[in-house]
């Protein structure tokens, strides 16, 4: 079973809830961090990496004693990464999305392609554990190609966590789909619930069964759980606001590594997460 792990807004604990829920299920399991813009999960579970992997996507390149600048490229170009002047093709690379298509309509088949580098996958094992995390490269602002890449070390036969970026952008996106369920991290405030609710509706959109864990509990209302219920969103779990957690968190702590208690609880949440996967695919 693959899990996901996402939030609508930054800063709700998804990390912690991502770890914690890993480590407390440990055996068999395998843990990756697609939030490739700045992975952190690393930080908690100490991983030793043994293998660095460098990750490319094609980016064309013209041959200007071939080409007759008709300009069909960038007209076909939907991301505008090319720019054909009177006896100039200009390339914005970081536009471009690999899809091929200039190459591929080029008349006169002036373009090919060229390998860039946009990040690394490193991969390897935190005790029994295995970890997999991608590294973009500085600059860079397409990270989907390197989401796709993490996800191409997941092992079926494991129980796979998979740490996603905030938000609900293509990123979000590209790490949820195709996962067996989302668990979706906030937080008791308005804008824990205005960005619960674009998550909802992006996890619904692509058919994937959800539910919801409220973290810093007690603080706030209780509208998203009053939202949760009118939507019929199971919450999986409640975490108080505790200063403790943030202490552990602020120096590289597992929860369930200090905090023994929330191992049981934590691996309560994923027998309930199998029955609903097993019980929407009946």
């Amino acid at each position: 079973m693959v899990v996901s792990v996402a939030s609508g807004k930054g800063g709700t604990g998804k990390t912690t809830v991502a770890t914690s829920l890993a480590l407390a299920i440990r055996k068999e399991t395998q843990f990756l961090d697609c939030d490739v813009e700045e992975p952190d999960a690393h930080i908690f579970m100490k991983p030793r990496f043994n293998k660095s992997l460098v990750v490319s996507i094609p980016v064309p390149n013209v041959d200007k004693s071939q080409c007759d600048f008709c300009g069909k490229c960038a007209q076909i170009c939907a991301y505008n990464a090319l720019a054909v002047l009177e006896d100039e093709v200009l390339i914005f690379a970081h536009l471009c999305h690999g899809c091929g298509g200039c190459s591929l309509l080029c008349p006169q088949k002036a373009i090919g392609e060229v390998n860039r580098e946009i990040g690394i996958v490193e991969i390897g094992n935190s005790g029994d554990l295995q970890f997999a995390h991608g590294k973009l490269n500085i600059g860079e602002v397409m990270s989907s190609p390197l989401i796709r890449a993490v996800k191409e070390h997941i092992d079926i036969n494991k129980a796979v966590i998979i740490d996603a970026p905030p938000g609900t952008s293509c990123p979000v996106i590209e790490v949820i789909k195709d996962t067996d369920f989302c668990i979706l991290v906030t937080e008791p405030t308005p804008f824990g619930l205005n960005d619960l609710i674009l998550a909802v509706e992006v996890v619904r959109k692509l058919k994937i069964p959800c539910g919801v864990v409220i973290n810093r509990a007690d603080l706030g209302d209780e509208k998203v759980a009053l939202y949760c219920e009118e939507t019929n969103i199971p919450v999986l779990m409640r975490i108080p606001f505790d200063r403790g957690i943030a202490v552990l968190y602020s120096r590289g702590i597992p929860l369930v590594e200090e905090k023994r208690e929330y191992v049981e609880s934590f691996q309560e949440m994923y027998d309930v997460i199998k029955k609903i996967v097993h019980a929407s695919k009946i």
